[in-house]
């Protein structure tokens, strides 16, 4: 494919918990509040395209009110939408994302559910790829890589961070992702979910961060892939009320 004439701006946030409990109570009651500063915030960055990166929703037992509600600010979010499914909302047979009215918005995405691993962005010569959470079980998120069909590449995947991470005695309950993994996806940026705070990890070879949930790191990442500069990343503040201090680990 030709490469796109202008630059490509793709926010990353992720670790939302959309909820009707504990993120509802950090916002008033609204539930939604983080998953709607974000989209605002990437309508400020002139995106083209928001990745959430696991978590959106904090499981799938909420009230079809808040789904609805949910549903209404992606849908006038006004720019295209990819979700991972992570290890609280997975892409099991009754998940949220499978009910209306989020099961019919033309602009959402949710990997593992209406496409099976990859988004595909022709018009930006962009694919987005992932591993869905499928169950509650264990998974290593990047355990294949995904052979590259356009000029830029995300790999997305949500699970913890761990250097050199030790299989030898089985799977482990913490979906880890570690620096080689990262590096053989040969991806352009790799978008990183189920950590709080924000950060940077691997060994380099390839841009791989995590963005952070809005109420702990406060930011989203503003990734701009470039002809002429190659691949930036920034973190851009939210505009939104942090009751809680806390920087946080994994969640």
């Amino acid at each position: 494919m030709p490469p796109p004439v202008h630059d490509i701006v793709v926010v990353h946030s992720s670790d939302l918990h959309v909820d009707h409990d504990y993120t509802a109570r950090l916002h008033g009651g609204d539930g939604t509040a983080g998953l709607a500063c974000v989209l605002d915030a990437a309508r400020g960055a002139a995106a083209d395209v928001v990745i959430l990166a696991g978590d959106t929703f904090d499981h799938h037992r909420l009230p079809q009110a808040l789904i609805e509600r949910a549903a209404a600010v992606i849908g006038s979010a006004g720019l295209p939408v990819v979700i991972l499914p992570g290890n609280h909302d997975p892409a099991v047979s009754d998940a949220i994302y499978r009910r209306a009215p989020l099961a019919t918005l033309r602009n959402l995405h949710v990997i593992g559910i209406t496409h099976d691993e990859a988004v595909l962005f022709a018009d930006l010569s962009l694919e987005i790829w992932g591993r869905a959470h499928r169950d509650y079980d264990d998974m290593i998120p990047f355990e294949r890589a995904r052979p590259r069909s356009s000029r830029w590449q995300i790999a997305v995947a949500h699970g913890h961070y761990m250097p050199m991470p030790d299989r030898s005695g089985g799977l482990h309950p913490s979906w880890l992702v570690g620096d080689a993994e990262i590096a053989a996806t040969g991806a352009d940026y790799v978008a990183l979910g189920h950590w709080n705070r924000a950060a940077r990890v691997g060994n380099g070879m390839v841009p791989a961060y995590y963005s952070g949930s809005p109420e702990f790191a406060g930011t989203i990442n503003v990734v701009r892939l470039s002809e002429a500069t190659g691949v930036t990343v920034a973190r851009v503040p939210l505009a939104i009320a942090r009751e809680h201090s806390e920087e946080g680990g994994s969640a």
